[in-house]
């Protein structure tokens, strides 16, 4: 333990995150942080991003990990600071993003005495972070933020909260940092090799396996994304993935199913229902990906590889759990294979199947007339930005699924979606999180009308950091997945989900000082897409799509995976009780 000279708790603050390799902090400003903005003013190794909310914060240090890799860092004041950072500090911890979330705080005599902007903090986010700490001893505040750190990045991410007083950003104290982290904090990165070699069998012997793979694949590193490849290669199994799991396995390969679950493919799901062997790669076997528990995959055995030893037999009973990083288990898994010299069971018979799933064409649609259909929208976006392999984001709703479907990713990190929280407003700060972390990169909001006017303010924030993001808004005027609901479950009584009185977004790009782009009918896509691509600067484009189009196919709340509704003519009447209390 080495103590150094005396100096701000501040500055000691400063210090620790440049020892951790911090180069970008996320924040806004406000009274309770001033000693930390003043030492962060005298320093030239961060450097901190202004946004124009405190949420948005947190997005764009979500979308900043996801796309680099490395922990985001967010910096706010106390009181509606943090409140206001709240939002998404849940979305990271739903999706497991690694984010290290720095609050001020009253003085520490004042705290419970509802001193001015003063809130519960560590009560607040008790529940929606990782883990969080009130520091009250300046010579502990270094430690902690190493030990924080350690917390966000290392097992399952997620979000961790640094509270700090006032007092305690001023005080004078030497510099501490602790060698190791306290004996309560244990991971598990190495599965049992009983267990892997058990899996391996179990593997070896499947006539019907699936992979199915979830975030976890992305978060364990980008090795992992190739030995999931090399173990599809070898075992010759199909693969799937959940919403955030897109880019960890290759569109284009002949294995691969496309997504699952609600909005999944057809053939996807139905291979889910009847293989006889899923292994579960990194998922949690939620709720929009399982449809009715006791109709999912009814007759297959379940292998579960997971980090969070919460997570298996959390949804779904698992016949065999192993707890570790997918990245380590995957490349035990492929030792044992090799090692015993496993040859992949005959499929021909379950891809004929499969193939026959995929003559459904479940993601097939009719581009006629000069009024353009969302899904036609996405799909001439990704042949004209495919060779750029851009980064995508999106707000949440029907383009957030339309994007997952008709936008085709070959490597992990170029996805970056809300999932497990369905934050509108998520895509356009996560979107200049990414282009910070990646300033080379084509990276492209996909919006709806609706969603961009939660975050909308961040225009702001691109254009002070002269960040070229684009936004491609399918503008509908409905939120559109609400709408959906409405007409399928409330005999489209479309109470509140027309977006009535919606700005110029041409104008309100210009008086931002973005450049914008109007698309009225099919004549107009491919032009727009390409001005928007050469225009070297932020771009918003408005791209006026069909009105009532629906996000299809779709399971609907509370049915089984082989109850899909594959087009409009498959809606038989108003859904039950039961499934509106899923939607």
């Amino acid at each position: 333990m080495a103590v150094n000279e005396q100096k701000t708790g501040a500055e000691n603050l400063i210090q620790a995150l440049t020892e951790l390799g911090v180069d970008t902090v996320f924040g806004y400003p406000g009274g309770a942080v001033l000693p930390i903005y003043d030492a962060l003013f005298q320093q030239t190794v961060i450097k901190h991003i202004l946004v124009r909310h405190e949420q948005a914060a947190v997005h764009a240090a979500e979308g900043y990990a996801r796309s680099t890799g490395k922990p985001g860092v967010v910096l706010v004041t106390s009181g509606p600071g943090a409140t206001n950072a709240v939002t998404g500090i849940t979305d990271a911890l739903l999706d497991s993003i690694p984010v290290v979330v720095l609050t001020g705080q009253v003085a520490t005599h004042l705290i419970g005495s509802d001193a001015f902007q003063e809130c519960d903090t560590v009560g607040i986010t008790r529940h929606c972070s990782k883990h969080n700490y009130l520091v009250k001893d300046p010579e502990r505040l270094a430690d902690i933020v190493h030990e924080a750190f350690h917390i966000a990045t290392s097992g399952r991410p997620g979000p961790v909260v640094i509270d700090i007083p006032k007092d305690v950003q001023v005080a004078r104290a030497g510099y501490r940092k602790r060698s190791a982290l306290h004996n309560g904090y244990k991971l598990q990165l190495k599965g049992e090799l009983k267990d892997i070699e058990a899996a391996v069998e179990m593997l070896a012997r499947a006539e019907r396996p699936i992979l199915y793979t979830g975030g976890g694949v992305i978060n364990s590193g980008n090795g992992a994304s190739q030995l999931l490849r090399e173990l599809a290669r070898v075992t010759g199994a199909p693969v799937t993935s959940t919403l955030m799991g897109l880019g960890a396995f290759p569109a284009a390969s002949p294995q691969w199913l496309g997504m699952l679950g609600m909005h999944g493919t057809y053939e996807a799901n139905m291979a889910m229902n009847e293989c006889d062997l899923m292994l579960c790669i990194g998922a949690r076997f939620d709720d929009r990906v399982t449809g009715r528990l006791d109709a999912f995959s009814p007759n297959s055995k379940k292998i579960h590889i997971d980090i969070d030893r919460s997570s298996i037999n959390k949804n779904v009973k698992a016949d065999l759990g192993i707890v570790g990083d997918v990245g380590h288990v995957l490349e035990d898994m492929l030792k044992i294979w090799k090692a015993r010299a496993h040859k992949a069971v005959d499929q021909k018979a379950w891809f004929a199947k499969i193939d026959a799933w995929r003559k459904k064409d479940s993601l097939g649609f009719r581009q006629t007339g000069k009024e353009i259909l969302p899904q036609y929208a996405i799909e001439r976006l990704y042949e004209a930005t495919k060779a750029k392999a851009p980064i995508i984001t999106t707000e949440v709703g029907q383009h957030q699924m339309w994007a997952a479907q008709h936008f085709h990713f070959e490597g992990p990190r170029k996805w970056l979606t809300s999932g497990g929280l369905g934050t509108m407003g998520y895509g356009l700060p996560a979107a200049i999180g990414a282009q910070l972390g990646n300033p080379r990169s084509l990276v492209i909001d996909i919006a709806g009308e609706a969603s961009i006017l939660m975050n909308i303010q961040e225009m702001s924030t691109a254009v002070q950091y002269r960040l070229p993001v684009k936004v491609f808004v399918l503008n509908n005027e409905y939120m559109g997945m609400v709408r959906q609901w409405q007409q399928l479950t409330y005999e489209s009584r479309y109470a509140e989900s027309y977006s009535q009185a919606l700005p110029d977004f041409v104008k309100l790009a210009e008086a931002y000082g973005w450049k914008g782009i109007r698309i009225d009918d099919v004549d107009g896509l491919d032009a727009g897409i390409a001005e928007m691509i050469a225009y070297d600067g932020p771009v918003f484009v408005d791209c006026r799509v069909a009105k009532l189009e629906n996000c299809f196919p779709m399971i609907p709340s509370g049915a089984a995976h082989t109850e899909m509704l594959l087009n409009p003519s498959d809606v038989k009447g108003e859904l039950d009780e039961d499934a509106q209390a899923l939607v």
